[in-house]
């Protein structure tokens, strides 16, 4: 029975809350808007800061079970694990990428300027390849809505 709770409480740990609205309800989903403020926007200078501060984003929830209407304050939940994941797609692994095609166009061809340019046109192939397997990320990166009971 312990092990139960510590697993139960561990998952609640280890997920990354958000508030956010409810713009949009369909049969199999919400579409919820989540607003981002830097850590100065709250502060007393927040006159002083720039539109840029503030960022509204859209996500897809496909798993909820209460009704919701637009309008409506939500929390949006995401596993920090998921997080991560998502940190190496996006960022490590064509970082790797590049740097990988870099040395290897300079050791082969010798042309600092071309292993540059193939170092970074080898992103745009990496890219649409993401695109086209959205679909199949979408069910890995799944955001749940915070049921309160």
């Amino acid at each position: 029975m312990q092990s139960v709770n510590y697993k139960i409480r561990l998952k609640t740990e280890t997920d990354i809350r958000h508030k956010a609205f409810v713009k949009k309800v369909t049969d199999t989903s919400i579409i919820a808007t989540i607003i981002n403020q830097s850590a100065c926007s709250a502060c007393h200078a927040q006159g002083a800061c720039t539109v840029t501060d503030f960022q509204e984003k859209e996500i897809e929830i496909t798993s909820f079970s209460k009704i919701y209407s637009p309008g409506d304050e939500i929390t949006v939940l995401f596993q920090e694990s998921k997080g991560f994941t998502a940190l190496f797609y996006g960022y490590i692994l064509p970082f790797i990428l590049i740097l990988i095609t870099l040395i290897l166009t300079t050791a082969i061809s010798g042309n600092e300027l071309i292993s540059g340019l193939l170092s970074l046109v080898i992103l745009i192939p990496y890219y649409i390849t993401l695109y086209f397997f959205r679909h199949l990320l979408k069910k890995v990166f799944k955001f749940e809505v915070e049921e309160m009971s």
